[in-house]
């Protein structure tokens, strides 16, 4: 079956997430995803290790349906490898700041110099306006940066997501830029630059709030779990676990009310409205403690979900990887890769497409795995690459 990107290569030079991960979901629907890597291997790869080489968990989650060609660009040979393979690509992929971009000939203006119809998706930490151009910074600053952190936790205790939400999020909206970029370029024949940073998709996730500021100035305080705009919405505690239950809106309040066997409170003024039920949430997070603490996890969780209430069971990695319903879901393609003890849950593409899915071709590549036969394909033979070999350039 014909892949969607298929026919389209992509130069993968992105470091941690929001570059590789946006690579590896282009490949996921066909693009010939090449991945440069440092040689000895990037900093990246050995960022949470898992394998008998480091080799590290976002690593392998990210770089999928990928091609790995060792290469030092920051040598005139390097260089002169460089522009062969941008002469062959589509897109580039670099999560970098400007001025790294140009000082390593992957600036959008020296792109086009070598291939002119070239696609540059460049994704960084703040923007590339002048004030932030020049600054480096990596998922938890633009959380703590949107205002989410300040909502998250206890006043006194800020608290950020423990995993890369604005990374992932951002390697989403890039994939999502550079496939109409492609799109666009089938009219005009022309590329462009797709930009994304993390602090915009911060700021994304973060807009409710910043817009209700800016229009109420309610200088709203962090409640923990529980949220300030509904209630009762938060975790509570089960005789043998967590759960979290949201009630949003009059109907879903009016089932929940009856569910705990309060149903005086459907015409308690202070729970009138979700405006209301948010200001009063910690009474209505106590009581739902209160009914919680009286049932097990599994009974909980039956009785919110016959009352058609929002729930599910706060789950540690383990539970999450061994739920019937993730598994049944298909979430997962268990990938084999040297050096690991046992096969790796690479979480699939988040989008699917019922006639052209996206799949799981090839497994993450070690360093330089395919730099032999790369170089072949852009016209290096035998003796040529191993002299740049033997310069220590591939």
């Amino acid at each position: 079956m014909a892949k969607v990107l298929e026919g389209i290569r992509v130069l993968d030079f992105g470091r941690y997430i929001a570059g590789p991960f946006c690579a590896a979901l282009l490949g996921d629907f066909g693009a010939d995803v090449i991945r440069i890597d440092r040689i000895g291997g990037s900093e990246d790869r050995f960022v949470m290790p898992v394998t008998e080489g480091g080799e590290g968990a976002v690593f392998l989650q990210s770089n999928r349906n990928k091609r790995s060609l060792t290469l030092d660009i920051d040598c005139p040979q390097g260089r002169e490898v460089a522009q062969r393979l941008i002469r062959t690509a589509d897109v580039v992929v670099a999560n970098m700041p400007p001025k790294t971009l140009a000082n390593l000939g992957l600036d959008y203006e020296s792109l086009c110099a070598v291939k002119p119809d070239i696609v540059l998706t460049a994704s960084s930490a703040f923007g590339t306006h002048a004030d932030a151009a020049h600054r480096v910074g990596f998922d938890g600053v633009g959380q703590a940066m949107s205002g989410a952190v300040y909502l998250s936790g206890m006043p006194n205790n800020p608290a950020k997501a423990m995993v890369p939400v604005v990374d992932f999020a951002t390697a989403m909206s890039c994939a999502l830029g550079t496939v109409m970029a492609l799109y666009e370029r089938r009219k005009s024949g022309k590329g462009q630059v797709v930009e994304g940073s993390l602090l915009q998709t911060a700021l994304t996730f973060a807009s409710g709030v910043l817009i209700e500021e800016s229009v109420l100035s309610l200088d709203r305080q962090a409640t923990g779990n529980r949220s300030p705009s509904y209630g009762p919405s938060d975790i509570f505690r089960t005789a043998d676990g967590w759960i979290i239950a949201q009630v949003i809106g009059q109907s879903s309040f009016k089932r929940w009310a009856h569910m705990v066997g309060a149903p005086e409170l459907i015409d308690d003024p202070r729970f009138s409205d979700d405006v209301s039920r948010g200001e009063n949430g910690q009474i209505l997070s106590e009581m739902m403690s209160q009914w919680c603490a009286a049932r097990n996890r599994a009974e909980a969780l039956d009785a919110l979900e016959k009352a058609k209430i929002p729930a599910g069971p706060v789950y540690s990695p383990r539970e999450a990887l061994d739920d019937p319903v993730v598994r049944a879901s298909k979430a997962f393609d268990w990938v084999d890769y040297p050096g690991l003890s046992r096969s790796a849950p690479i979480v699939l593409s988040p989008t699917t497409l019922s006639r052209t899915p996206p799949t799981i071709e090839s497994r993450p590549p070690t360093i330089g795995e395919h730099t032999t036969e790369v170089l072949r394909e852009v016209g290096y033979s035998d003796s040529e690459i191993a002299a740049l070999r033997d310069l220590g350039v591939a």
